[in-house]
């Protein structure tokens, strides 16, 4: 019989990848997974399951000591700023899996680096069960986001961006570059401005990040 903890973990799995969730087969290529672990840790923290197929299925592990090996090494030495996490090795059925659970990290953005020796990594967060490198607003979202939210600046700029809003659903950085008339690096910093003072919010985008007005 499978033990509490087993079953826990198991319902988890059983509801598949999501914002919270990730699975991999095998650690083989730990440069390539050290990214979900950032997402996640850029994000609202998340579990890592080795030894499960994409599908749900659990595959398990021949040699589970060696994958949290190489992958715990990795992380620990291609994550930067260090990242927190748990792991844990259980036997559910008759196989074996690790679970890496990250928490959600108060030191943001979290950078994954190709190699130890490297100098500059790339960010990632998760949206939806995928992991995608960050914008430059992101990260800045990210890394300022715990100041104090900064007051909205009721001027011209602002006043027709929200004009805007009432018939459109968002907006995205270059869109806004044309409704503003700044060029990219004032409408990028105003856009960061209005998403530190809760006036929108952004939403990750692999084509393009797009604001929206929070509700």
């Amino acid at each position: 019989m499978m033990n509490e903890r087993a079953k826990e973990v198991l319902k988890l799995i059983r509801g598949g990848e999501s914002q919270f969730v990730e699975f991999k087969k095998k650690a083989a290529h730990p440069e390539k997974i050290i990214r979900e672990v950032v997402a996640f840790a850029n994000a609202n923290g998340g579990h890592l399951f080795i030894g499960v197929n994409d599908d749900g299925t659990l595959a398990g592990l021949k040699y589970p000591e060696d994958e949290e090996y190489v992958l715990t090494k990795a992380i620990q030495e291609l994550c930067r700023p260090a990242v927190s996490f748990k792991v844990e090795l259980l036997q559910i059925k008759d196989v074996e899996i690790l679970h890496y659970h990250i928490s959600e990290s108060e030191n943001k953005p979290h950078f994954a680096f190709l190699e130890k020796k490297h100098r500059y990594g790339k960010a990632f967060v998760r949206v939806a069960d995928h992991s995608i490198q960050a914008s430059y607003e992101v990260r800045q979202i990210l890394k300022k986001s715990k100041r104090i939210n900064r007051p909205i600046e009721i001027e011209e700029k602002t006043m027709e961006l929200f004009k805007y809003f009432e018939s459109h659903p968002g907006i995205t950085l270059n869109e806004y570059t044309q409704l503003s008339g700044l060029n990219k690096k004032l409408a990028s910093n105003k856009l960061i401005h209005l998403a530190l003072s809760g006036a929108l919010k952004i939403e990750p985008k692999e084509g393009g990040d797009i604001f929206l007005p929070t509700e």
